[in-house]
């Protein structure tokens, strides 16, 4: 069991200034919360990791969060689905009014990863995009996007494992290697935070 006094005194020190909102706290308490419930027996590297990236991608409120412009001018930010024809063109879909723009922890995007998702957590996305923003959807998408390789096909387990500790590489999880000397940086003080257990 992670020592959540030390874990929130160490974090509100090094990563948050000296202060933390309620919702930072709620936040990153689901995120544990998910962590000693189902995946405890895991990497605690891969828990900083997803940590650090969270810490991230929502801009520090730990909160889910709609991508900003919305996916404006992207492929996903109008009806089409990842997808495409034999011309290469995208496939449209009207099955549903939603935009798959990025939502949550992690930004999920695009008409495949929203049904994915809905499918795995037993919920309907394609109808309720806005369901992935509900704190326990953010995070179980959190963790299965992260630990199965949702997003570009890359997971924890292939930066960190018995052999493998590679906090650079493991941006690729999420996003190339945009920004992952910060990452890198916030796993690290992270994993010092989840290191004291009980």
């Amino acid at each position: 069991m992670i020592n959540r006094k030390f874990f929130f005194d160490h974090v509100r020190t090094n990563l948050f200034g000296g202060a933390m909102t309620t919702k930072q706290v709620q936040g990153l308490t689901n995120i544990l919360n998910e962590w000693e419930a189902n995946y405890a027996h895991h990497d605690d590297r891969w828990l900083a990791y997803m940590l650090a990236t969270t810490h991230h991608e929502t801009g520090r409120t730990m909160q889910p969060i709609e991508e900003w412009g919305k996916g404006k001018g992207l492929p996903y930010g109008s009806r089409f689905k990842m997808a495409k024809d034999a011309a290469g063109k995208r496939i449209p879909y009207s099955d549903t009014l939603e935009i798959f723009y990025g939502r949550g922890f992690v930004q999920l995007t695009w008409y495949e990863n929203y049904d994915k998702a809905g499918k795995k957590l037993g919920k309907n996305f394609l109808h309720n995009a806005a369901g992935v923003m509900e704190l326990s959807n953010a995070t179980k998408i959190l963790f299965f996007g992260m630990m199965e390789g949702w997003f570009t096909g890359k997971k924890l387990s292939n930066y960190f494992n018995a052999t493998t500790e590679d906090w650079k590489n493991a941006r690729r999880i999420i996003n190339g290697l945009d920004k992952w000397d910060l990452i890198k940086d916030h796993a690290l003080k992270y994993y010092a935070a989840i290191s004291h257990t009980v």
